[in-house]
């Protein structure tokens, strides 16, 4: 299985009715600034490279960002900042994404989330968290070759990072790490190393009230593209997706 196969059947998804129901409700109703467009209104897949270094792993697709553009990140106040912040760290091709077809390219990084549909108030049940493991086990097991340095944004993020490397046999250090912004995770598996970097997420509570800024989501994306040994705006790395049939 190839990452563009996984992304194949991620899309075509049905599997937790509250989500489905949801999604589908909010692309039918949507948001009257967007009342002209037709919204993806189906699971998001991830969106970067396939032999990505870096992997950026947050929470669910908003409701009318990702689950109206079909990319992760992209059409919402969140993905603002975090375009900017990966143009500024030299790891995207331009500072903002507004639609799928922006010619946004992400250079040696991969975006996913635990959760690839949007949930009611941001918040997916545990039962539906568990239920949508499985897409990132393997779209990570699959990025594992490529796979150098992972930001996990928020807590929510850093906890089903380590629990989902866990499970796919890399060692996480004892007692596990506790998440904070800046904080970092050494995990190895046979010969190989990663270390997963904390930030906070980039939600609009945290950017609005100041508590996270623009160079702070700069900092952890440039710290973990050195690990990496990503050179910041290296056109000629992959820098695109495999493409699926939607």
């Amino acid at each position: 299985m190839t990452i563009a196969d996984l992304d194949r059947e991620l899309v075509q998804c049905r599997a937790c009715p509250r989500l489905v129901e949801w999604r589908e409700r909010v692309a039918q109703e949507k948001r009257a600034a967007f009342a002209d467009e037709t919204y993806w209104g189906r699971p998001v897949p991830g969106f970067g490279p396939t032999d990505a270094a870096i992997v950026i792993i947050g929470l669910a697709p908003a409701a009318h960002g990702a689950n109206r553009t079909g990319r992760m990140f992209t059409g919402d106040r969140s993905g603002d900042m975090l375009f900017a912040a990966l143009f500024e760290a030299g790891l995207a091709n331009q500072a903002t994404a507004v639609s799928a077809d922006d010619g946004m390219k992400l250079y040696r990084t991969r975006m996913t989330a635990p959760v690839h549909c949007a949930p009611p108030q941001n918040k997916p049940t545990p039962e539906e968290r568990d239920r949508c493991a499985h897409w990132m086990h393997a779209e990570l097991e699959l990025l594992a070759p490529s796979m150098r340095s992972v930001v996990a944004l928020g807590a929510f993020g850093w906890r089903q990072t380590l629990h989902t490397l866990a499970e796919l046999g890399w060692t996480v250090p004892r007692p596990r790490p506790v998440f904070a912004h800046g904080a970092t995770a050494s995990l190895a598996r046979g010969q190989q190393e990663i270390v997963v970097f904390g930030c906070y997420h980039v939600s609009q509570h945290n950017t609005f009230t100041g508590r996270l800024t623009l160079p702070m989501v700069v900092d952890v994306l440039t710290a973990a593209a050195e690990f990496a040994g990503v050179d910041p705006g290296n056109s000629a790395a992959s820098s695109g997706d495999e493409p699926f049939a939607s």
